[in-house]
């Protein structure tokens, strides 16, 4: 008898798909500084999703792949309205506000908001060690929020609850996504949501219009950060959902975040107190126990069994 993990091990596509996602979603938050600050926190939004959704229909156009969105229009558009729609605009609204690193280690929020979501639903089963990292993780977030690097401001304490508010959004998405969108593929799920997202917020725009005429190197900024950190980065994250399954590729929001620190600290400046540093810490803690996203490999071989019975 031999014992195995029933996850498919990974490949090194798989590997590289993981480390483009880390890389590409950690340097993501330097260039949506730079589009929030060119065409505002909802112009940010609205473009990049438009920019993203359309991109892929063109795409499914070029390569001839035909649609299908037979699952029911309502599904789709509630996965825009969580995953894009809510959860960009939280976080267009809170990076600017506290900072990169900041916003990075809420992001790492998302698992833990997840399997809290997934239990109410049914759609996961807690376990005690799932509950510690629930709890670890939960105190980091008020460690975090608690004792931040720079004063104590309204805009400071609303950005972090936007900040919150986008990583619950994505959780929610993704569990709806789960629940009712099973058998919809990665390019039909991507596009859909990006071009439903971009729709609800564009009306926003009324109201929170783009404060000047955009320079061309900013137009160059949201193309990429539409296109390929956007549009691609998501079609190669389902695709890897459906390669090592969720619980492995969730886990890319460790690196994610670390990369995005990184960035921010060495490229912007902002710094981070001891006390946050440890925040961080029980935060990926958290995720860890929850996800478990390095399960410990089982003996290649059985032991010589005491009895015939198999």
């Amino acid at each position: 008898m031999q014992f195995c993990s029933s996850a498919p091990k990974p490949s090194a596509s798989s590997h590289a798909a993981y480390v483009f996602l880390a890389v590409t979603w950690g340097l993501s938050f330097l260039v949506l500084l730079k589009v929030v600050h060119a065409f505002g926190w909802v112009g940010a939004v609205t473009l990049r999703a438009l920019i993203a959704g359309i991109t892929l229909f063109l795409l499914a156009a070029v390569t001839r792949r035909r649609l299908d969105f037979s699952a029911g229009w309502w599904h789709f558009a509630m996965v825009g309205a969580t995953t894009v729609a809510a959860q960009l605009i939280g976080l267009s609204y809170a990076t600017p506000r506290i900072g990169t690193a900041m916003a990075a280690i809420l992001v790492a929020a998302i698992p833990l908001f997840s399997m809290i979501i997934g239990q109410l639903w049914g759609l996961e089963r807690i376990a005690v060690r799932g509950l510690a990292g629930l709890l670890l993780g939960a105190a980091g977030i008020i460690i975090l929020v608690g004792f931040p690097a720079v004063p104590v401001t309204a805009s400071f304490a609303i950005g972090c609850a936007a900040s919150l508010f986008s990583s619950f959004s994505a959780a929610f998405g993704s569990n709806y996504a789960n629940r009712h969108l099973r058998s919809a593929r990665s390019l039909e799920l991507t596009s859909a949501a990006f071009l439903f997202g971009g729709l609800m917020t564009l009306p926003l725009l009324l109201a929170v219009p783009v404060p000047a005429m955009p320079r061309s190197v900013d137009f160059l900024y949201l193309a990429i950060l539409a296109c390929v950190m956007s549009a691609l980065t998501y079609v190669v994250y389902f695709r890897l959902v459906a390669s090592i399954g969720a619980t492995r590729t969730i886990s890319v929001e460790f690196a994610v975040t670390t990369i995005a620190v990184l960035a921010g600290t060495i490229v912007l400046g902002e710094s981070l107190t001891l006390i946050q540093g440890f925040g961080a810490v029980a935060i990926i803690g958290g995720c860890i126990l929850v996800l478990d996203p390095f399960p410990r490999s089982l003996k290649a071989a059985a032991l010589p069994s005491a009895s015939p019975l198999v």
